[in-house]
């Protein structure tokens, strides 16, 4: 990777790892449906707004739906499943449990792109595995059956960051990240307006849980987008997928900091376990293949 492509993951990295300080600070006050529907929204408007002062305005209505699914995957879905589960969690285990992105990323490209899976790689998968039963039986939270149903969410959501992220590199190489950030995000708003209007809170938010709002529209999504896209054309949706190796670091950074989160010997075992399980799958690939499509 070139240093203006590590520059780009980095921030990118610190960026979403903020984004889920500000969904647990506006979540409890929208609910995730309208809290995400709003996210997308506003930063679709804002991408567009931007692309109509540089001339830049995209024209790939004809690929309506392609971009349903891409919007389905890569960011409805996700975004909804990661809000609902932190109702519950922390935005630090949330982020954590983010940071399996690579892992479902990298069996997906196996099976949709022919990308091999090697020993190295399947090894990586196991531990990080491994990794989030460490994590979640060594965070500081009860565990019943409302936290399960909150940690499989997080885990579905990084499952489908996995398929949108290994769909649009295949569906969208080439074309402008400002065009395909905008006809992603556009589409997720429509797919989560029904849902959102069934769903609306029965008071007004709290000024703070506004500011959340934009913060997480504006900044972790229209700004984000861009650098993630340019990541995608430029270095691949494995590599780009391992900015979830950045993301709980920020991401826990910033909870304990703002938040006051308490961070267990647990968590950061369990942590450890993952982001080197990453490492093991973003890692170069071993000779001996075991598994190939």
């Amino acid at each position: 990777m070139k240093p203006k492509e590590i520059a780009a993951l980095t921030l990118l990295g610190a960026i979403w790892g903020a984004s889920f300080l500000f969904i647990r600070v506006a979540v409890p006050f929208f609910g995730p449906m309208v809290l995400m529907d709003f996210r997308v929204l506003i930063a679709g408007f804002a991408l567009l707004i931007f692309a109509y002062f540089r001339r830049q305005l995209p024209n790939h209505l004809h690929r309506w739906r392609e971009f349903l699914i891409l919007g389905f995957f890569n960011a409805a879905l996700p975004f909804a499943l990661i809000a609902f589960s932190q109702l519950t969690l922390t935005a630090s285990l949330a982020s954590i449990l983010n940071s399996t992105t690579p892992l479902f990323t990298a069996v997906i490209a196996a099976l949709v792109l022919g990308h091999s899976l090697t020993i190295r790689k399947l090894g990586g998968i196991s531990m990080g595995i491994m990794g989030v039963a460490v994590l979640v039986g060594g965070s500081p939270l009860d565990i019943d059956m409302t936290k399960i149903i909150a940690v499989l969410a997080s885990l579905g959501a990084a499952c489908s960051y996995g398929i949108g992220t290994v769909y649009a590199s295949r569906n969208f190489h080439g074309m402008k990240p400002l065009h395909t950030a905008i006809g992603q995000l556009m589409s997720a708003g429509v797919i989560l307006l029904l849902p959102a209007a069934f769903s609306a809170p029965s008071e007004p938010p709290p000024i703070n849980a506004v500011i959340a709002l934009l913060a997480l529209a504006l900044l972790s999504t229209s700004f984000a987008y861009q650098l993630y896209f340019f990541l995608v054309n430029n270095v691949g949706p494995t590599r780009t997928a391992s900015v979830t190796f950045l993301v709980p670091v920020f991401g826990t950074i910033w909870g304990v900091i703002f938040l006051q989160e308490a961070l267990s010997t647990g968590m950061i075992i369990g942590m450890l376990i993952i982001l080197l399980s990453v490492r093991l799958v973003i890692s170069e690939p071993a000779k001996k293949k075991v598994f190939a499509t």
